[in-house]
């Protein structure tokens, strides 16, 4: 990890705990003033405690151009993309990623989508739907390897960090409290339940939140709607196509609305943002990223609006294309930090338990 990043969110998280005026504000001021000293794990863990609704920034008296000159949100911005990157495998990927993210999305992208298009003659000829353009078979082989392999690459990620933030055996309860504050995002409602600052300088606002939500829920939507049609494929042997009031389709449906509102309303929340309260050198791979799981859901949806016309397999392809890119793409984009977030969340409980 880059050693000046660590010590200069050192530094004001020092100057943070002999302050405490913003004690009561998220999860890490409450972690922060529970030590007297920090370690380079404790700034980490730290780090991808904050969400950077960048509410401590608009209250700090030490901000620019005073002395002190904090900013901890950037700092603790910089750190978290330092450590994502830092405990990602394999690495360089990520440090790529994050700096010419949007380039490698769209290449890729139109790379898969070409080749699902030139590949397309291996198609079962008795197939229906989809089938008819690539066979069942071959879609498993190819999207197997693709989202096992980058579980795989994030598994070895989470065990490198929760080794640096001194992580003990994870207990069910630890788990449950983490899980419970990561889906009602309870630490984008801030410290008064009133919401962040993010977009608009000291006015509080739940759109975020509700932002963030909507692209969650989204995708655990359209996560499970591949896995009921796996259930039903495989358990069932009901073979797709299904219909619109099938739970695949309904899930499906729902989910992509989601993740292309939710993605769309996210990029322009980001465009109202100051980016100096960031980390700016993330820019590109934040908004390539945004960009991709949008896509995802919208090249679905249309699919799925024309998909009994001449245009299906070429809208297939680029469908296949977007799903095969976010899958290789997931350990060294932003996606990860839902698994770090997730992490850091579960080593609070632990903290609070003294451990």
């Amino acid at each position: 990890m880059q050693i000046d990043l660590i010590q200069e969110a050192r530094r004001q998280a020092e100057i943070c705990n002999a302050c405490r005026y913003c004690e009561g504000y998220c999860s890490v001021f409450p972690s922060l003033h529970s030590e007297r000293a920090f370690s380079d794990g404790d700034i980490t863990q730290l780090a991808n405690l904050c969400h950077n609704c960048r509410g401590c920034y608009y209250a700090c008296q030490y901000t620019a151009p005073h002395e002190f000159d904090l900013n901890l949100p950037k700092a603790l911005a910089e750190v978290r993309r330092d450590s994502w990157e830092s405990f990602a495998w394999p690495q360089p990927l990520a440090r790529r990623f994050h700096t010419h993210g949007g380039a490698i999305a769209m290449a890729l992208v139109v790379g898969f989508a070409v080749l699902f298009w030139v590949i397309r003659a291996i198609g079962s000829s008795g197939g229906e739907g989809f089938y008819a353009v690539l066979s069942h078979n071959a879609m498993v082989a190819i999207f197997a390897p693709a989202f096992m392999l980058p579980l795989f690459s994030i598994a070895i990620g989470l065990r490198r960090y929760w080794n640096a933030v001194g992580g003990t055996p994870v207990q069910l309860a630890d788990l449950k409290v983490a899980v419970e504050r990561a889906a009602t995002m309870r630490d984008l409602a801030a410290g008064h339940g009133e919401g962040c600052n993010f977009e608009d300088e000291d006015r509080f606002s739940q759109a975020r939140r509700h932002i963030h939500q909507a692209i969650m829920y989204g995708f655990l939507l359209c996560f499970a709607s591949t896995s009921v049609a796996t259930i039903l494929h495989y358990g069932f042997g009901l073979q797709a196509p299904y219909g619109f009031w099938s739970l695949p389709k309904l899930f499906g449906v729902s989910g992509g609305i989601l993740l292309t509102v939710g993605c769309g309303a996210m990029v322009m929340l980001k465009q109202k943002s100051d980016p100096d309260l960031g980390d700016k050198s993330a820019w590109s791979g934040d908004i390539g990223f945004i960009l991709l799981l949008g896509f995802v859901g919208l090249s679905g949806l249309v699919l799925y609006a024309f998909g009994a016309t001449p245009l299906m397999p070429a809208l297939l392809a680029i469908h296949l294309g977007s799903v095969l890119t976010f899958f290789v793409l997931t350990p060294f984009t932003k996606m990860a930090h839902g698994f770090y977030r997730l992490a850091a969340l579960v080593r609070d409980a632990q903290r609070k338990r003294g451990l």
